[in-house]
Parts: C-alpha cells; sequence; structure tokens
C-alpha cells in the first residue's frame, strides 16, 4: 500500500509530458523521479561547463575535449548547436544556401509522396507535438523533410525507419533545414547504405555485432547458434531505428550524442552492452520466441534509464573495440552477404 502511495505520490510530481513531448504510457514515475533528481545535479554541472566552452557563438569543432565533454552529455539547450557541428552538417548547410528550399519545389514524384505521407500519420502517436490537433503539428514538418531528403538522395529515397529519426531531428532541432542537412549526415556519411533499397549497410552491421558477440560473449553466440536465431531478428530495431522507441528517450539523445561526435562504432558498444549487462539473463532462454522476449526486455528498466551511469558503461563494458577492427569485420561480412547474393 506505502508504495502504491509512494508511485502516485511520484506520479502527481513528474510532468505528464516529458520536455520532447512524450507522454509515455506504462510508466515507473517513482524510478524516474528518484533518478532524475540525481541526473538534474549533473546536468546543471554539464550546462555551466557547456556554456563556458561554447561562449562567442561560432561553429563547434572536434576536438578532444569536445569529445570527452560530448561522452558526458550534451545539455538540450546546446544539443542542435553541437549535433551540426560535430557532424558536418552546419558546414554542408552553410555551403549550401537555399538548397533544402529548392528540393521542396522540385518535379513532383507521387510514390515518394504517398510512402513518406503513410508513415507520417503513425510516427510517435505517444507525442504531443506530433498529433492532428497540435499547434504547430509537426507531422508537416516530417514530411517536408523526407521529402527534401527523398529528393536530394534519389538512391535512397525513403525508407521505413527514417521517420523516426527525422523525428528526433525535428525535435531537438526545432528547425526544418538543421533536421534536414542532420539527416543527410547520418544517411549519408555516418550509416551509409544502412537506408539503401538493400540495406547493405545494415545487414552487415548485424552480422558484425555477430561477430563481436562470438568474440567477446561466447556463450550468448552459442545459444544463437544452438537456436539458429539469426542476428537480424532481434536487432533490427535497434540498427534501423538507431534504438528510437527501444531506450527509453534521454538515454537515445545521450547514444546520439556520441554518434555524432564518433560514428557508428558507438550503435556497436551499446549493443554489446546491453547484451553483455543481461548475459545471464539471455541464456536462461530455451526456445527461439523466449530469446526475442529476452531481447526486448533488456532495454528495458533502471539500467537503460540512468542514461548517465549507461553512457559510462557502454566505454568501459564492451572493452576495447577499434575501428580498424569493425572495418576489417565488415569487410568479412560484406564480401559473404554479396556472395550469398
Amino acid at each position: 500500500m506505502e508504495t502504491a502511495g509512494r508511485a502516485q505520490a511520484a506520479r502527481d510530481r513528474v510532468p505528464r509530458v516529458d520536455p520532447y513531448g512524450f507522454e509515455p504510457e506504462d510508466f515507473d514515475y517513482a524510478a524516474y523521479e528518484e533518478f532524475f533528481s540525481a541526473y538534474l545535479v549533473i546536468l546543471t554541472r554539464r550546462a555551466i561547463k557547456w556554456s563556458k566552452l561554447l561562449k562567442g557563438g561560432g561553429g563547434v569543432q572536434k576536438s578532444m575535449t569536445v569529445k570527452r565533454y560530448i561522452r558526458k552529455g550534451v545539455p538540450l539547450e546546446h544539443r542542435a548547436r553541437v549535433w551540426m557541428g560535430v557532424s558536418g552538417a552546419q558546414a554542408q548547410m552553410d555551403r549550401n544556401p537555399g538548397y533544402y528550399h529548392r528540393l521542396l519545389q522540385g518535379e513532383r514524384n507521387d510514390s515518394l509522396e504517398e510512402a513518406i505521407r503513410t508513415d507520417v500519420t503513425r510516427t510517435f502517436p505517444d507525442n504531443v507535438r506530433f498529433r492532428k490537433g497540435a499547434e504547430p503539428c509537426l507531422q508537416r514538418t516530417l514530411y517536408n523533410v523526407l521529402l527534401a531528403y527523398g529528393h536530394h538522395n534519389r538512391g535512397v529515397g525513403y525508407c521505413q525507419g527514417m521517420n523516426f529519426i527525422a523525428g528526433y531531428l525535428i525535435l531537438i532541432t526545432k528547425n526544418e533545414e538543421e533536421a534536414f542537412w542532420l539527416l543527410d549526415a547520418l544517411v549519408g556519411r555516418i550509416l551509409p547504405d544502412y537506408y539503401s533499397p538493400s540495406m547493405l549497410g545494415l545487414r552487415m552491421d548485424q552480422e558484425v555485432l555477430g561477430e563481436l558477440v562470438r568474440t567477446k560473449l561466447p556463450a550468448v553466440a552459442a545459444l544463437m547458434d544452438g537456436h539458429g536465431v539469426l542476428w537480424t531478428l532481434v536487432v533490427s530495431r535497434w540498427f534501423i531505428c538507431l534504438f528510437v522507441d527501444v531506450l527509453p528517450v534521454e538515454t537515445v539523445l545521450r547514444v546520439w550524442d556520441c554518434l555524432f561526435s564518433e560514428g557508428s562504432k558507438i550503435i556497436f558498444r551499446v549493443a554489446l552492452t546491453l547484451i553483455k549487462q543481461h548475459q545471464a539473463f539471455i541464456l536462461e532462454a530455451t526456445s527461439v520466441p523466449d530469446i526475442c522476449e529476452r531481447f526486448k526486455e533488456i532495454t528495458r528498466g533502471g539500467f537503460v534509464t540512468e542514461c548517465h551511469a549507461f553512457m559510462q558503461k557502454i566505454f568501459s563494458e564492451p572493452g576495447s573495440l577499434s575501428m580498424a577492427h569493425i572495418t576489417r569485420l565488415r569487410e568479412r561480412c560484406r564480401a559473404k552477404l554479396l556472395a550469398q547474393g
């Protein structure tokens, strides 16, 4: 009874809508309040440091100091500027004035428009800013960003999953054009071939994760092999949506801070940390459905909600993970996939 009363009191204190417009259901308000009261102290301390670092305006350039600061978290008020700087999106936008708006006025493409329109209406139903009655409703903004990108990168056009990524970019930047250039940084440079028709880059990286698990967590690899479970069955959403609607919002944003700064290696660090932390739980699985359910379970709970501790773990738990090693694994997995046809 006391626990129920505490939970209700926390529910009354914690805002029903988070700073990004999400209105979560089935939410542990008491645990979140306990975490956030401690996290707020960290955020305040980081905000002061970031304000000093960014004093005087200008772009954000990559450096060891900036990398260290990013790993410790970017305050919401500076996030768009930092992402734009370290990803190269700001430089691209500055070099191409007016390009985004020209894309929106380009020739019509009925099939592209229809595919985007279908997905836009079902993007983030739990976010008040994407609901039809919202003023302004971000559905139109999302449609514009995806349409412009489809015209910009005809080899990709539009692929399911990009709506969730663009949606997050819009919520953070509050700026259509910046969201477009950040989407270009992700889809065009940081994660090439993830969203192409063959999705070769995506399939390759899922195979790479399998190889990393085989080396670092062989018991989990043996379980997957023993049940004939392909990695794509359990982690495809992690990769396609870059953990959106998989991990809590604040944790996803902390992951993206590092993704824009350090590149795709971060995805492997997050995935390996989730699997390693819950290895014993995963190894209790006795069937394919059981394995799939356990991989969903490990993305919930206090371990992933406490984003600051989680981010510290992703840089310690997986151990050494050099880009040179990942590149070698990618080459091997790519050749294997191409041979399979």
